[in-house]
């Protein structure tokens, strides 16, 4: 398939999503929007994909922010839309998708790209990286899920002073708030996000998936975590995935699962 504005690379059991619009600092304009749902449907419909990693081209930027020029003249009606549909199609779409998605934030993450991280299943950061949601200076607020995410990530106090302020934070402030898991040189950025993916790969897809779901189930106010977890781990018992790896640790070997 063939995308305008990201690249879509496949290597062994790895999918990597590049948004690739250098000149905007990577910025998310609508056809940007569309063309990741797309490309992360496909990702995820191939079972040959065991994990996808995320991130923009370039040494400056993850992703800049919203392209502004797009909803400048919005009306009520026009911006309610907007973050409705972005939600829809990217940002609940990726974080409730069965195959682990892992943002590598290699520049900027701001306003809409910094949402777009929170999305992500967990965040790794070059050093150069700076995280922020910049909206209320705007006259906005984040409206692709960051009022959300963002409380229940790092803390509402944090994410209050984040938003209110409208500041950015640098590497070592999101490593200290729990916003990324590690934080690595620009050059190895890409390696270490490798090979944290290579370890998920290798452990059963079944498994991954519902533990996902049981996990995002947690922080939703209308859906009874604890009783997702009992009933996934349940169904697990049902799958080839745990035969094999019963089996393998019963035998001494490596598990090679299959996914089903």
């Amino acid at each position: 398939m063939h995308y305008n504005n990201i690249v879509f690379e496949v290597e062994n059991n790895l999918a990597i999503i590049t948004i690739n619009r250098p000149k905007q600092l990577n910025a998310l304009n609508q056809e940007t929007i569309v063309e990741l749902h797309q490309a992360f449907n496909n990702a995820n419909k191939d079972k040959s994909i065991r994990v996808i990693i995320l991130t923009g081209s370039g040494e400056k930027a993850f992703v800049a922010g919203a392209d502004i020029k797009e909803f400048a003249d919005y009306t009520v009606e026009e911006g309610t839309q907007l973050a409705a549909n972005g939600q829809k199609i990217l940002f609940d779409f990726v974080e409730n998708l069965s195959t682990p998605v892992i943002a590598a934030v290699n520049g900027f993450a701001l306003g809409g790209g910094l949402e777009l991280a929170l999305a992500c299943h967990f965040r790794i950061a070059s050093d150069n990286a700076k995280m922020g949601l910049p909206e209320v200076s705007l006259g906005l607020i984040p409206g692709y899920g960051g009022t959300q995410r963002l409380p229940q990530l790092i803390g509402k106090g944090r994410a209050m002073e984040m938003i209110m302020t409208a500041s950015m934070i640098d590497v070592k402030q999101a490593l200290a708030y729990g916003l990324v898991n590690y934080v690595v040189k620009q050059e190895a950025l890409l390696p270490f996000c490798e090979k944290i993916a290579t370890k998920i790969s290798q452990n059963a897809p079944i498994a991954i998936s519902v533990a996902i779901k049981a996990i995002n189930n947690g922080v939703k106010k209308d859906v009874n975590g604890f009783q997702t977890e009992i009933v996934e781990f349940g169904n697990c018992f049902g799958t080839r995935d745990f035969n094999e790896g019963v089996t393998a640790f019963l035998e001494k070997r490596k598990a090679d699962f299959s996914g089903e």
